[in-house]
């Protein structure tokens, strides 16, 4: 083929067909799968000193036990959550913080109810079926299984999550939910996004471009709904646990600013000025700059187009670019984007060739960092910047 005719392709999208998404997925999502159970299984196993490495949801688990135990204060004392921790798995190389609000230690306890074992597979399992429902209902009654199925479990970030037992399935899960229901059931649209409020960096830019848009209705369910989870946290652990919550909470800029949680897992600009070496202050100021633009460039979007895939896309991407910690399973907010843009169709030249490099960078982005090169924060940028080409040239038709 010749150069011309590769420019032909890539401009036009015409090398993205079914059978290539099909075929090419299908076996991402086989190397996933043996990564995945070959990393989980190399992290429970203990060294030959004893020790083990913990997954995220340790810290979730002990969480829950010392909030069963009647001291859920503790969850927010480093050294004896650390204890709990390594209670649960025995000794460890590292610890895991939890820097998560009180209304997060209602799921905590709930875990902690069960046994370990079933607990992290009963979460993984449930959040899995849950993000999977969302990814088919975004992607609209016309997809197949294998033009949505398969590039979700090609998608390596989703497997981080699951390896890890993260909140970020529940958090795309609850996030794209409520993008779904917006229009049709905007109340219970805002009851999700109020439960965000367990994660409550990603609702940044939510009640921007609820006002932008003139979404009262869910504006005022997601306020209500974060009121009411704060009321019932207080309630079952009181004001001194979240006293113990705000006063901890002061340490997480120190740990996500020194480095104790490694740049290499960040996916914003933040994280990718540090692993390069630019100094904390710096790094602070290019976030903040990025969180504006992101935040001016979602709230311009629902301020004045009319296009639900768009708007969905553009605040599911300007929240991975805006907000200021954001790790490498929360990049499946990113490929809900995509599958938003995917649904809505009307490709301009060169956008199916982007979203496809937008899908890939996480998946690269992770040992390109390990390198030394972070690539993973462009793609939530690629695909904010396609919702505002699109968004801008309709406007110009229209003048």
């Amino acid at each position: 083929m010749t150069r011309a005719a590769v420019s032909r392709q890539l401009r036009s999208g015409a090398w993205l067909s079914r059978e290539v998404i099909v075929s090419r997925a299908r076996i991402l999502a086989l190397i996933n799968l043996v990564l995945v159970v070959w990393a989980v299984a190399a992290m429970h196993r203990p060294s030959p000193d004893g020790r083990t490495t913990n997954v995220d949801f340790v810290s979730f688990y002990a969480a829950g036990r010392l909030a069963l135990r009647g001291e859920p204060a503790l969850a927010y004392d480093q050294a004896a959550h650390r204890q709990a921790e390594e209670a649960v798995t025995g000794p460890a190389r590292n610890y895991l913080y939890f820097f998560y609000p009180p209304p997060y230690l209602l799921l905590c306890a709930v875990l902690a109810m069960l046994p370990y074992g079933v607990a992290f597979a009963g979460f993984d399992g449930l959040t899995l079926l849950l993000f999977l429902a969302v990814v088919r209902a975004t992607a609209g009654p016309r997809a197949t299984m294998g033009l949505w199925l398969l590039p979700a479990l090609a998608f390596l970030p989703l497997y981080w999550g699951l390896g890890e037992g993260q909140n970020a399935l529940l958090t795309a899960s609850l996030f794209g939910g409520a993008l779904l229901l917006l229009d049709a059931r905007p109340v219970l649209a805002g009851v999700l996004f109020g439960l965000l409020c367990f994660k409550p960096h990603f609702g940044l830019l939510i009640p921007l471009v609820l006002i932008c848009a003139g979404r009262w209705r869910c504006f005022a369910a997601a306020g209500g709904t974060v009121g009411a989870c704060v009321a019932l946290s207080w309630a079952v652990f009181g004001g001194v646990t979240w006293a113990a919550y705000l006063h901890g909470f002061q340490a997480a800029g120190d740990a996500y600013g020194s480095g104790a949680v490694s740049y290499i897992g960040m996916v914003n600009l933040f994280g990718a000025a540090r692993l390069v070496g630019v100094p904390p202050a710096v790094a602070v100021g290019l976030q903040a700059v990025a969180s504006v633009v992101a935040a001016g460039v979602a709230g311009w979007i629902w301020r004045v187009a009319d296009h639900r895939a768009v708007r969905a896309a553009a605040l599911l991407s300007a929240t991975m670019v805006a907000v200021p910690l954001v790790l490498l399973y929360d990049q499946l907010l990113t490929f809900l984007a995509i599958v938003w843009l995917a649904r809505a169709g009307g490709f301009a030249p060169w956008e199916k060739t982007m979203l496809a490099a937008a899908f890939l960078l996480p998946i690269v982005g992770f040992p390109l960092a390990a390198l030394g090169v972070p690539v993973a924060p462009v793609a939530a940028m690629v695909v904010l910047g396609i919702c505002f080409q699109k968004v801008k040239a309709k406007e110009a038709l229209l003048f």
